[in-house]
Formats: C-alpha cells, structure tokens, sequence
C-alpha cells in the first residue's frame, strides 16, 4: 500500500503499455475520459497527453469499487495495477494500447473536477462556440485535437531551428520594449514609468534589430520572434504572433529563397515525412496581378484571368467602352462547366466582386447554339473571337469585369478564389508554393494623395529603378518577396537598403524628410555609417505555415492562448482597467470620449 503521495511515481505514459508489458506492475496517471460500469466490473479510459489506456476495476475489491463509484469525467487519477491482454475479442485495433488493460489493484484519486462545460473530445467545436472554449481554454487544451496541434507546433519550430542551425544562422533574441517606428500597423505602447510622457512601442517585428545584427557582423541571424500590431482581426491574423525571423549579410534574393526552401523542404521531411518539390515556382507581382488578381494566388486550380479589353472594345457593349476610353481594363474569366450556374449563384459572385470594388460582374454562357444570357447580345459581332480567345466551350460561364486600374483584375480574382473553393476544385493534401516578387516599392496613400511604402520603408528598390525615385515613384520596384501556399501569404521580405543615402531618399518619397528622419532613425542611419553590408531577409509566419500545413483555417487553433477576433483574452478577462494608483504612478489619466 503506498500511503505517501511522494511515494506515487509514474512508471509509464498511458500509451506506452503494449502486449510486452503483460504481467509488469505499473503506476499511471492521467485523466478521466470516460467511465463504465458493467454490474461488478468498471471500465476507466485514463488519457495524458500521450493518449489513452483502459483499466478495470474488478468485483474482487468492494472497496475499491465503491471508491470508483464517485469518479467522473476529469477527474485526476493515480492508479497502480498489473498489465493484462484484454480477451480476443475486446481489443480495439484503432487504440496503440489497445491489446491491453490495467487491472487496477490501488487507486488514488489526486483531484476532482466539476463537470466541464464541453466534453473534452475532439469534436468539442460541433458543441461548443469559440467564445465558450476560449473562455475555458485551460479545457480546451486537455482536448486530443488540440494537444496534437501544439505538438505539431513543436515538431515544426525543432525542425526549423535544427536546419537553420545546420546553415550557421545564430539565434538571437532582440528587445520586446522598443520604439515606436512605421511597420504598416498600429503599435501597442507602453508608458514608462521612469520618463513621464514617454512611451515605448512592442515590435511588430524586429527588422531593424535584426538589420543592426547584419552590421554588427553576425552574418546569419533567426528568432522566433513575438511581433505584436494592433490591428483588425481575422482568422488568419492576431494581436500577437510568432515568425521565423531571419537575416543574412552579403546576401541575395536567390540565396534567400534557397534557404527558406530547404527550411521547409526539412520540415516537410521531418513532420510531414513527405517530400517537398523544389525549386519554388516565381511571378512578378504585376504577372500575378494580370493571371490571377491576387498577390497571393492559389495555384491548386487553373482558372485565370484573361485581358479582354481589345476584344470588349470591338464588342456593342458601351460600358466596357467606356472603361476603355477612361485608360481602364477588361478581364475575363472563363468556368468551364458554369453554365449550369443559376441566377443567384451569380448573384452571389456578383456581389463579391461589388465588395472588391467593381461597379458590377458581366456574364455570358455558351449553349449548343452559341452565346446565352447576360450581356451575349452586345458580343454577337465578336463572338467568333471571344469563343477562340477565350476557349469558350458549350456549357461554360464567362465572368467579365471592367473597371479603372488594378479594380477589375482585384475583383474578378476575388471571384475566383471563391470559384475555387464553391467548386471543390483545391486538394487540402497539395502544398502549391510560390514566391510572388518585384512588387512596386509605393502606392498611393488614399487619405492623404501621397506615397507609401507597400511593404516597409527598409526594402532596397531595383538598381535600374533608383533614378525614378525622385521623378516617378509609383515605378519604382522593390527587391521584395512574399512566399505563398494555396492562396495564404506565408512570409515576407526584401534585399534591405544599405546605404544612408539610399535611405534617406526613400524616406523622402514618403514625406520624411532629412532633419524627421535623422530624429525618428538616427540609430539606423548612424549605423550605415560605419561598414554596413548588402543584407537581406525575410519573416515565415509560424502560425500561418502550421495552420496551411495542417489543412485548418484558423491560426487561433495553433496558438496556446490565442485572442478572440475582439482582440480580447476571455480566459483572463483581458484587457482590463488598471486602478488609479497605477495610473497616477504611469502618470496617465483615462479621458472619457465625447
């Protein structure tokens, strides 16, 4: 009898035992998954994190029996008895323990549980919401499915972290209390108590810490870094988040894309066990735009996009024509077998593409006949030429978009990523990666007519750009690289800029000019000062390659603590107000609105 709880040390795992271990004295521990009781039999499924065994408390020991009688679901057990084969024909071939059973000869329970508010089960999302399991994540996370995420989680970082270790890249950890600077999104700041009207910002990356390391001469750096914007949330988005942050000196685009191939071509390897084909295919971003209206498309499926605009121009349709006139496009997207789309299926698609922008989506079919519907009167004259041009065949749909600059290509693409999904037509089983580059290093800031940096302000353009930047900025393209799978960004980055010169007349196409530049990023351009090298790198998202990796659809479930898309912690019941005595000593006070 082991009186002492010091006394109670696990033997093994629940899914260790095997048909090995029959006759072997074992203490386990673990929970209740489920309980059943057969007149002077129970049966205990006790689960941890390795998996399930199934023990018995026989009629034997009354004692023991009664003490069975007050266990529920959760509660947490200790168990010591003798490994047994259960009976031929009630072993269970889905179960690794399944040949055996524990015949219990003492039980401890170590702590009773209430009912949980969900069964811990992996279908819990069929019976409870988010908010409920997000509420109770500490339950959430005893669940099979989500236990199996955190470990894929797991098994990917290690393997990440072994192959870039492999290729000499140094981890280093950079500071989570810094200041505020441009990344695209909102920062989260922190008062400092010690400076009254001070403020430091969390990173929302860590690109120049990490530009600072090329300087410094560290050659190869990674983290896995915690980066915090404060922005609108979606599933594939949250307040924190993990990359794989890395940066190389003397480095180019295509030394940069090697390395991250064979990152995850390893990690495929060791957490996939299949191969990964590489090299990546690649696109300009301007030939992604055109073929498939997206930055981030998903090559799973083949529809594209097609130009239109010659033969809409030929065509009686005035709308189109008018586009035309006013230096807009005409896109074109044939769905082979869409004719059999009903008018509110199109209408559906229709209102996709107003959401995206467009004034409208235009269609015609093709039946045994020749062009039907829509808008296939104002094309008889072309009809020939659109058919060839188009491939339009009997029982396909063509969807048209026109529209001012990048509208038409945005919308339609928009409606065809939808296609792909309403159709079936993607295989969560097929990884199709692409690296889209060579994105325009501007665009135009709709709220105040001026330049911004699409990505950020430290990207390097192309060298036979650099004359455009004072004269024609919104030509000027970027060494900048986004890594796409099945239509999700993965990662970013670019080739950095180098030169303080450089910099400087970057920061000037924005509106910063030398003396803001020099108060805002002195450090930085002090730094390019003193023997900075050619550098470059890029940030995968952690979260987002597990989430594609693992076919979900939410980051959330790939995060131990995620927030909800409120940006709040229901567990925690953050944020939360702070008392006035820590407002006084932050030297802050709360102004209500209005």
């Amino acid at each position: 009898m082991l009186e002492n709880l010091a006394d109670w040390k696990r033997t093994h795992v629940c899914a260790a035992l095997r048909r090995e271990h029959d006759g072997q004295e074992v203490l386990i521990m673990g929970w209740v998954h489920r309980r059943r009781d057969h007149g002077g039999l129970a049966f205990i499924d006790l689960r941890d994190r390795s998996g399930i065994c199934q023990v018995v408390v026989d009629s034997e020991d009354p004692a023991l029996l009664e003490k069975v009688k007050d266990v529920r679901s959760e509660y947490v057990l200790a168990l010591r008895g003798h490994v047994r084969l259960r009976p031929a024909g009630m072993r269970n071939p889905d179960l690794p323990t399944g040949d055996v059973e524990v015949l219990v000869g003492e039980l401890r329970v170590l702590n009773a549980s209430l009912t949980p508010p969900f069964p811990i089960e992996s279908a819990v999302q069929d019976e409870a919401s988010e908010d409920l399991r997000f509420r109770y994540r500490f339950l959430d996370l005893r669940r099979p499915e989500m236990q199996r995420r955190m470990a894929f989680r797991h098994r990917v970082v290690l393997a990440a972290r072994r192959f870039l270790d492999s290729e000499g890249f140094l981890e280093i950890e950079t500071p989570l209390l810094i200041r505020s600077t441009p990344e695209g999104a909102r920062d989260y700041v922190v008062p400092s108590r010690l400076h009254p009207g001070r403020f430091y910002a969390l990173p929302q990356s860590p690109q120049l810490y990490k530009q600072l390391l090329m300087v410094a001469g560290y050659d190869k750096y990674f983290q896995m870094a915690r980066c915090l914007r404060d922005e609108d949330l979606r599933g594939d988005r949250q307040p924190e988040h993990t990359q794989i942050d890395m940066e190389m000196s003397f480095a180019t685009e295509d030394m940069i894309f090697d390395v991250v191939e064979r990152m995850l071509a390893a990690v495929f390897d060791a957490v996939m066990e299949r191969p990964l084909a590489l090299p990546f295919q690649r696109l300009d971003y301007t030939e992604a735009m055109a073929r498939f209206g997206t930055d981030k498309p998903d090559l799973r499926f083949d529809l594209e996009l097609m130009d239109l605009g010659a033969i809409a121009g030929a065509s009686e349709f005035r709308a189109f024509r008018s586009v035309l006139e006013a230096g807009g496009s005409v896109k074109g997207l044939r769905v082979p077998g869409g004719a059999a789309f009903s008018r509110k299926e199109i209408e559906v698609l229709e209102d996709l593409a107003k959401h995206f922008g467009a004034k409208g989506l235009a269609w015609l079919k093709r039946d045994e006949s020749g062009l039907a519907g829509g808008v296939a009167k104002f094309f008889g004259g072309v009809a020939d030429v659109l058919q060839a041009a188009t491939g339009l065949a009997a029982g396909d749909l063509l969807l048209m978009v026109g529209d001012a600059g990048l509208t038409a290509a945005t919308a339609l693409g928009a409606v065809r990523t939808r296609l792909g999904e309403t159709l079936a037509l993607t295989d969560p089983g097929d990884f199709r990666f692409l690296w889209v580059h060579r994105f325009p290093l501007f665009e135009r800031d709709e709220d105040t007519g001026g330049w911004r940096a699409m990505h950020h302000l430290f990207s390097m353009p192309m060298e036979e750009d650099l004359e455009l930047l004072e004269t024609d900025p919104g030509r000027v393209r970027g060494q900048l690289y986004d890594l796409v799978c099945n239509g999700v960004e993965l990662a970013s980055g670019s080739i950095r800029i180098h030169r303080r010169d450089i910099q400087e007349r970057v920061m000037a196409v924005v509106g910063i000019d030398r003396e803001e530049a020099q108060r805002r990023f002195g450090f930085l351009l002090g730094a390019f000062d003193y023997g900075a090298p050619p550098h470059g790198g890029i940030a995968p998202g952690l979260d987002r390659i597990l989430m594609v990796l693992d076919g979900g659809s939410s980051i959330r479930d790939y995060i131990a603590f995620p927030k909800t898309l409120r940006g709040t912690s229901l567990m925690v019941d953050a944020p939360a107000p702070i008392d006035e005595a820590q407002l006084r000593e932050l030297h802050l006070r709360i102004v209500e609105e209005g």
